[in-house]
């Protein structure tokens, strides 16, 4: 990681005086103050409040790195002829320099496929994208490390590594076979979006789709509801053993667009114990960093501090907000939070805590229920018809 500043200014760096400055002085860290930090300790006496924000971002992050539930990455070198992410590329939005600089832990790995492959197609391309992802992180073993569990993320993180976790991919790769979810999750899946499929629909789960989450728990695949529909989220919720994801909503009453939640449905979600994590993206959040602080403001008051998340949704095709363009951007948005209030702790969940739990919860579920449970044989067409 790269080295970061962790002091406040001394008092010589304040600003000059009149006469010769007293001997430094250690001030406490903000953090140790209750309620509102710039209420606490008055900004007005350093140079530059915002840089001492950002500084204090920087610090936090260092401490609490970002796990950043979505990232196009994958689909995105499918297109480049050359890349070298740890030395750094300029044609993508994601490298490790710049993940360095964002204080990026973790980041899940889309497999998400374009518009209109089903079937053996769709099987196919994902399989093409998790041979990707494996090659590349291999061929960059200073900077990225494969991680499925919550254990291994963590070691990839006091290794220096980015932690790689594949998925969300989506459901059309099933095929509509269970045995086919397998495969993939013994080739690392961890994440499966339930939308796109007869079985996942606007009228919800049938009961293919039903047993489809059955075995992900007993698996240890987490299960994604962005883009899913209102019926498919509430029974995915209620029979899912294991937290649910977002891995792409913000919150609709701030801005109208189909993938963010309603608050009936962040209530439900943080509940349940699942997370939303909102997406740094203009078109679901708004234009500034201001507007994506207040949809993580608006999701932890409605779903509880334990139940919001990030997503930078970089190199997805998305237009980001002004100081969120790229995965280096993440102190900007930490500094806002800090100057709305946001204590260490409550970031702490938001970058990192949040999502370990998550994945830790489907570990142990996974465990319980594969004490309970064979593997699933269920067909689509016994169960739907």
């Amino acid at each position: 990681m790269a080295d970061l500043q962790d002091e406040l200014h001394t008092t010589a760096e304040v600003g000059e005086l009149d006469q010769p400055a007293p001997p430094p002085v250690a001030l406490p860290e903000l953090d140790e103050y209750p309620g509102d930090i710039g209420a606490a300790l008055d900004l007005s006496l350093l140079s530059d409040p915002d840089a001492a924000r950002l500084d204090r971002a920087h610090a936090i992050l260092a401490a609490h790195p970002v796990a950043d539930g979505y990232s196009g990455l994958p689909w995105a070198l499918r297109h480049l002829s050359w890349y070298d992410l740890e030395l750094g590329e300029g044609t993508v939005d994601t490298d490790v320099p710049r993940m360095r600089r964002g204080h990026v832990g973790a980041l899940f790995w889309a497999l998400h496929l374009p518009e209109g492959l089903t079937g053996d197609r769709a099987v196919g391309a994902t399989l093409e994208q998790l041979d990707l992802v494996k090659t590349v992180a291999r061929s960059h073993p200073e900077g990225l490390r494969l991680a499925g569990t919550a254990g291994q993320v963590t070691d990839a993180r006091n290794c220096g590594r980015v932690a790689v976790v594949l998925g969300p991919a989506a459901a059309a790769a099933l095929d509509d076979s269970i045995g086919i979810l397998r495969v993939l999750h013994s080739l690392g899946l961890r994440v499966l979006t339930l939308a796109g499929t007869s079985w996942a629909s606007e009228a919800g789960l049938t009961r293919f789709g039903e047993e489809v989450v059955r075995e992900m728990n007993r698996l240890g695949v987490l299960a994604d509801l962005s883009g899913a529909s209102p019926a498919t989220i509430g029974r995915a919720v209620t029979i899912s053993r294991a937290p649910v994801l977002c891995t792409r909503s913000a919150a609709r009453a701030l801005r109208p667009h189909p993938a963010n939640l309603p608050d009936e449905t962040l209530a439900e979600l943080g509940a349940a114990g699942g997370l939303c994590l909102v997406p740094l993206t203009a078109e679901q959040t708004g234009p500034s960093v201001r507007d994506v602080a207040d949809h993580l403001d608006h999701v932890r008051a409605v779903a509880g501090p334990e139940c919001v998340g990030l997503s930078g949704t970089y190199d997805s095709g998305s237009a980001h907000p002004q100081e969120l363009g790229d995965a280096s951007c993440y102190p900007n948005l930490i500094a806002e939070l800090l100057r709305r209030g946001w204590t260490e702790p409550d970031i702490g969940l938001l970058t990192w805590g949040n999502v370990q739990r998550v994945l830790r919860s489907a570990d142990f579920t996974a465990k319980a229920a594969q004490q309970r449970r064979e593997p699933s044989t269920a067909r689509i067409a016994e169960l739907d018809g």
